[in-house]
């Protein structure tokens, strides 16, 4: 699959799954952004909203228990839940009282980190959520870049929430000529998020991961999660951790 941008025209892609990211991913010359809006990379820009220095993302426990032997701040969730041990979980709400301002922070998670791991040779990542919708969009047009969404899911699979947000990107792009290589992925998610923008709440209703939060009585990370635009920030990889851009 060629990556290499032609012209004026840039390509949008959407990887459903981290497992099938070596088949979009064919050259470095492209952006990534990173979305698990279920809660990974909710947190991770309400944590630099709130003054967080950076983020070490890191894909096991094990990485994680040897930060926290250095000393570090340590937040790891596995399903939904804070891993016994460590200081925090993946709560947006755990990352913003100012105990965190000016910190380092190690992460781990089920998915999030997961995908930041399979991504983190390209030339750019981000991170996305609605949090940060509009600020990702015009941080990708002035990139002038072709475009890899990659949605975290659920342990690989298919998730609704990270591709509504992934067709939340592609519905702005789109209104930019130069985004004429709209892949079939690409499509289906602007279509989905089409028919899920006026109530993404309701949308999600019956979705899996949504369920999975509301058993634990998370309620409230999932409807913080869901707002747009509340920030205007883009984490971005740099080095082995996560940075504001442009700070």
């Amino acid at each position: 699959m060629e990556t290499i941008v032609t012209g004026d025209q840039l390509r949008i892609e959407v990887c459903y799954s981290p497992a099938l990211f070596p088949v979009y991913y064919q050259s470095k010359n492209c952006v990534v952004v990173v979305i698990d809006v279920f809660r990974a990379t909710s947190a991770i820009c309400t944590a630099f909203q709130n003054g967080v220095k950076e983020i070490i993302p890191v894909a096991t426990i094990e990485e994680a228990k040897e930060y926290k032997e250095k000393g570090y701040l340590v937040a790891a969730e596995r399903n939904g839940e804070v891993v016994d041990g460590f200081d925090m979980g993946n709560s947006p709400f755990s990352y913003m009282g100012d105990e965190i301002r000016g910190k380092k922070v190690v992460l781990t998670t089920t998915n999030g980190t997961k995908a930041v791991e399979r991504a983190k040779a390209a030339d750019q990542l981000i991170i996305g959520s609605f949090l940060n919708l509009k600020a990702v969009c015009n941080f990708l047009e002035v990139s002038q870049k072709n475009v890899i969404l990659l949605c975290a899911g659920w342990r690989d699979r298919f998730n609704l929430e990270d591709s509504l947000f992934a067709g939340a990107v592609i519905y702005s792009l789109s209104q930019n000529p130069r985004y004429t290589g709209l892949a079939d992925s690409s499509l289906a998610a602007k279509h989905l998020y089409g028919l899920a923008k006026d109530d993404l709440n309701a949308f999600l209703a019956s979705s899996s991961h949504r369920n999975r939060l509301k058993r634990l009585n998370l309620d409230r990370d999932i409807n913080y999660c869901l707002q747009e635009n509340t920030m205007d920030l883009v984490p971005i990889f740099e080095g082995n951790a996560l940075v504001i851009h442009g700070a």
